[in-house]
């Protein structure tokens, strides 16, 4: 029977036995994955790094598609199991080459982890007029996911991870103007609505796809030390997020919060992997777990999926949205 999450009808934690200071370590014990392939978009650093060498030592072949190719294989020496690759998630050209190579392969594709992200960026457009942030954290994953449809298809029992944030509550989707080209551009408002609409694409993703044995999931990965995510942001705007006080040193109460790139890797490979999530998808989850619905009037809190994120009407109109924006037609059959 088709079960789908709309209005968040299967956000509901698992009580899976991890949590927040679960390490991909303890999600992959026991997970044999030898046999299958799969793809990790920024996956020469941060918590995109520790998820393909996660994935790779279970087995899988794992193939990184990255912009700096010298980056990438400095970052992924000495790593079984590893393909490199060449593409830029901001150029409609290079995923489309980099997905025609894939599928020129023959192989099937169990696991699509579409990790790249940026954050909190100065006003920049692609060459469609996108928002960068948008482009980025959201459009790319669609593009890329429609393009290897046949693939994952093909699998017959395949995975899509998007990884979101906690930041989409800081904007639910603006459809009247999703490029800032009428109104102020306000980069974490522009952020958020990138994470909202990831969140969308994964609940009917995975609506859409479960007729042929494919899930989505949406992943929210906690606040993590050591990554390049927050490169481009300013003190001012760690100061207004509440991270830094006003000397610019990191609040006490937001250091005890932070995830190692283990830590924050972990759910991306348990969503990617775990058979607690069988029969499962359209789901946001966070600390190894599905999180929970937060009710429609919750303000940013530390945890939880705002329910716009998670509606129906929005799920839908988006995805036409965005087959317009992009002039890709993904027809999911």
């Amino acid at each position: 029977m088709i079960q789908n999450n709309y209005q968040g009808a299967l956000q509901h934690p698992l009580r899976t036995g991890f949590n927040a200071r679960s390490t991909t370590t303890d999600i992959i014990k026991g997970i044999d994955l030898s046999g299958k392939t799969a793809i990790v978009t920024g996956g020469n650093t941060g918590i995109g790094l520790e998820t393909a060498k996660t994935l790779a030592a279970a087995g899988a072949t794992v193939i990184v598609p990255a912009r700096n190719l010298e980056k990438a294989r400095v970052n992924l020496e000495g790593i079984a199991h590893v393909e490199i690759e060449v593409m830029d998630i901001m150029d409609p050209a290079s995923i489309d080459a980099f997905a025609e190579k894939f599928l020129a392969s023959g192989r099937p594709l169990h696991l699509l982890i579409n990790n790249a992200g940026i954050m909190w960026v100065p006003l920049r457009r692609d060459q469609r007029g996108i928002e960068s942030q948008l482009a980025t954290n959201y459009i790319g994953q669609f593009h890329l996911t429609a393009r290897l449809w046949p693939a994952l298809k093909q699998a017959n029992g395949a995975r899509v991870v998007n990884v979101s944030s906690l930041g989409h509550h800081m904007s639910a989707f603006n459809f009247d103007d999703p490029n800032f080209e009428h109104r102020a551009y306000e980069t974490l408002q522009a952020y958020g609505q990138s994470k909202t609409a990831s969140n969308l694409f994964s609940l009917e993703l995975d609506n859409r796809a479960q007729h042929y044995n494919v899930r989505a999931y949406s992943v929210h990965p906690g606040s993590i030390a050591g990554t390049e995510l927050g490169r481009e942001a300013s003190v001012e705007l760690f100061q207004q997020m509440g991270f830094l006080d006003e000397n610019g040193n990191m609040r006490p109460e937001v250091l005890a919060t932070l995830k190692t790139i283990p830590q924050g890797a972990a759910t991306t490979v348990w969503a990617a992997t775990s058979s607690q999530l069988n029969g499962i998808g359209g789901v946001y989850c966070e600390d190894g777990d599905i999180a929970a619905l937060l009710s429609s009037d919750a303000t940013l809190h530390q945890s939880g999926v705002q329910p716009y994120s998670l509606d129906e009407h929005n799920a839908k109109r988006l995805w036409t949205l965005t087959e317009e924006m992009t002039g890709i037609l993904f027809s999911v059959k």
